[in-house]
């Protein structure tokens, strides 16, 4: 399974809605734990980043330049 990469910045798509009806969330911390922020109403909330990762389907709009590969970040 190919590992999931994401940064500080980044919009992404969740598995399941937030209450206010937007499934896009900005990552705005990151560590041992993430905090995202809804894109729709601005609440954030801080979960653990293992939950993160398996609730993530996609990076919707990254702040990596695209022409910048997985390898060249190891």
């Amino acid at each position: 399974m190919e590992r999931k990469v994401f940064q500080l910045g980044d919009v992404v798509q969740m598995k399941k809605q937030h209450p206010c009806g937007s499934n896009e969330m900005e990552i705005i911390r990151m560590g041992m734990d993430i905090r995202i922020k809804c894109v729709g109403c601005q609440h954030s909330v801080l979960i653990p980043r293992v939950k993160f990762e398996k609730n993530m389907k996609k990076v919707l709009r990254s702040t990596l330049p695209p022409d910048t590969s997985i390898e060249s970040l190891n």
